[in-house]
């Protein structure tokens, strides 16, 4: 699905928000730090998340000490993997670091 910047800005703005608020919610001991579209997740005991906006391409970006880089679209309904269409990124975050967003 193509969206243009200001309806990529207001998908991806609160997800990222969302994704840290969860995170300090749920880990006593976790810090999200959420600067210029780039959300920075430390985990004690797991390690550093980092999931940013790529607003020329309309894709979230994540960068997990677990599984690696991945990139994810907007397919009208949720986020999921350019590389493989079953890897959903809410699930992959919930999946890695036991969190739901």
């Amino acid at each position: 699905m193509s969206l243009d910047e200001s309806r990529f800005a207001s998908l991806a703005d609160p997800l990222l928000e969302r994704i840290g608020d969860a995170v300090e919610d749920a880990m006593e001991d976790a810090d999200a730090e959420l600067h210029a579209g780039i959300l920075t997740l430390t985990l004690p005991g797991i390690g550093q998340y980092v999931i940013n906006k790529h607003a020329p391409n309309r894709e979230i970006w994540l960068s997990s000490p677990k599984s690696g880089a991945h990139h994810f679209g907007w397919t009208g309904e949720q986020w999921i993997s350019t590389r493989n269409a079953e890897l959903e990124l809410l699930g992959l975050l919930r999946a890695e670091i036991g969190v739901e967003v």
